[in-house]
């Protein structure tokens, strides 16, 4: 009996020397660094993946040699299940106990797309089709629909988005994307409007909207744009038409080759401020906020013109009369034709 016993106690210390044996071999394992290059390694789970399937691949892409430890440990936690799929993005000096809780906390990887100020909704569909981590699913036919489903008050999806860098993981469809800039827009449209100054002429945040588009396109120089809405401002208070040429050319179209004519100026569109008062129907590109900001904050003064100055720089020159506006045009003029004389570019 007192043999039996000291065999029973013999195995029981050998079973709890392998078993801190294994527990020591897991741990181990699960915090040692796997083979990742440094600038990090793609991993995609599909969906329905086993989490066998999972740990046999990362065996076949030689992130570890031997998936053993790593099943025995997810077994222990009971992980298997809590696996997301998704695309993900290993670092170098990622563990398989930092590799486990990336998979099952579904940390996927995340792409960017930036929406740029100026672009029109055809420009921004364009974009997102381009990116090869968005699912496209959306036609131009589908933009009414879109917007629909948004709850928009209008029904031309031009300026309702918010020009910004977005980030998204794999496969997310465009339309997803669209949603958020919308909410994003909405949100900042709402907060400026609320913060409006008592000196613009604007009547409803959709005009803000509106006139912050035709900023957006005719400036890009940040100390101009509240000069430029005060410009706007004053001439819409004294019924005088706004007069920029980007309305006229978001009003032509596709069809609009770069080379802007009279006649183009004297052909009326809806959105013809040379032959039209007042803002055209919608905005004209996608404003950021500091242009929405500016549309609402207009700069004080005398100014009712404006005109390139031809230095390269995108500056304007701004005058109060129309006198001094001719003298400012023929000045452009003339530069233009020296810089097109020496070959230098705009």
């Amino acid at each position: 009996m007192r043999r039996l016993l000291f065999v029973g106690a013999g195995l029981l210390v050998v079973a709890a020397a392998v078993s801190l044996a294994v527990v020591y071999q897991v741990n181990r394992f699960m915090n040692t660094p796997l083979s990742v290059p440094a600038e990090g390694l793609e991993f995609d789970i599909p969906a329905g993946s086993a989490f066998a399937s999972v740990s046999s691949k990362l065996v076949s892409e030689e992130l570890i040699s031997n998936d053993r430890w790593l099943r025995l440990y997810v077994r222990w936690h009971g992980q298997a299940g809590a696996i997301h799929a998704g695309d993900y993005l290993i670092e170098a000096g990622t563990t398989p106990a930092a590799l486990l809780e990336q998979f099952t906390s579904g940390a996927v990887r995340l792409y960017t797309v930036t929406l740029v100020e100026g672009w029109n909704f055809r420009e921004v569909l364009s974009a997102l089709h381009a990116n090869d981590a968005i699912a496209a699913t959306m036609t131009d036919e589908d933009w009414p629909a879109l917007l629909e489903s948004l709850g928009a008050d209008v029904m031309h999806p031009e300026g309702l988005f918010l020009p910004e860098t977005y980030r998204f993981p794999r496969n997310t469809t465009d339309s997803e994307l669209l949603r958020q800039a919308y909410a994003l827009m909405q949100t900042v449209l709402a907060e400026e409007w609320a913060k409006r100054s008592s000196a613009t002429p604007i009547k409803s945040a959709y005009e803000a909207l509106t006139l912050a588009s035709i900023i957006e396109k005719e400036t890009a120089k940040a100390d101009e744009r509240p000069r430029i809405a005060g410009v706007f401002a004053r001439r819409l208070e004294r019924r005088m038409r706004l007069q920029t040429d980007p309305t006229v050319i978001y009003g032509i179209g596709p069809a609009f080759d770069g080379n802007l004519t009279r006649m183009h100026l004297r052909t009326d569109t809806p959105y013809n401020t040379y032959t039209r008062h007042g803002l055209p129907p919608t905005p004209i590109a996608m404003p950021g906020r500091a242009a929405i900001h500016a549309a609402l904050h207009p700069e004080d003064g005398t100014e009712l013109y404006f005109v390139a100055t031809g230095l390269g720089d995108g500056s304007h020159k701004f005058s109060a009369t129309k006198a001094e506006h001719d003298a400012a045009v023929a000045e452009y003029l003339r530069r233009l034709r020296q810089n097109r004389s020496t070959g230098r570019q705009q």
